[in-house]
């Protein structure tokens, strides 16, 4: 994969911390610089309460993108696309997540760690941060989302 450097933000639940820690390698291999926003273990958490943290780091200015998982990715989601800033995709392969980026512009990735396989998830990290924003006809209906 070619080297991105971007500074990026993960966080997971419970449910999404062994594929998080396996992921956070993936980046790193990328050239990304990653800011963990937690779970730290896989001790019980709130997926609101990450994805939360998530947003602040977002909304900061101190990374560019964003990567979310908890057991299915739709928790995630969900807390993420309540903040209009921001645009959370739950991919489950690499298409949705090229079309994520590519027709979607999104800055941040959900996944569902018990709804697909590690190798998956890895796939589709590489195409999510190697796809770039086509704009166009793309960004006409993105703004119209913004309100």
């Amino acid at each position: 994969m070619e080297k991105v450097a971007e500074k990026i933000a993960i966080g997971s639940d419970h449910g999404g911390f062994e594929l998080k820690e396996r992921l956070k390698v993936v980046l790193a291999e990328a050239g990304c610089v990653i800011t963990d926003v937690g779970c730290p273990s896989p001790a019980a958490v709130d997926y609101p309460d990450i994805a939360q943290a998530l947003l602040r780091i977002l909304a900061s200015g101190a990374c560019q993108h964003g990567i979310l998982i908890c057991g299915t990715g739709i928790g995630m989601s969900i807390a993420a696309n309540r903040d209009r800033r921001f645009r959370a995709a739950l991919c489950h392969d690499e298409y949705t997540a090229r079309m994520s980026r590519e027709h979607n512009d999104a800055n941040i990735l959900c996944l569902g760690a018990r709804v697909i396989g590690a190798g998956v998830a890895e796939g589709i990290v590489r195409t999510w941060l190697t796809t770039t924003f086509a704009g166009g006809r793309h960004q006409m209906r993105i703004d119209k989302m913004r309100g």
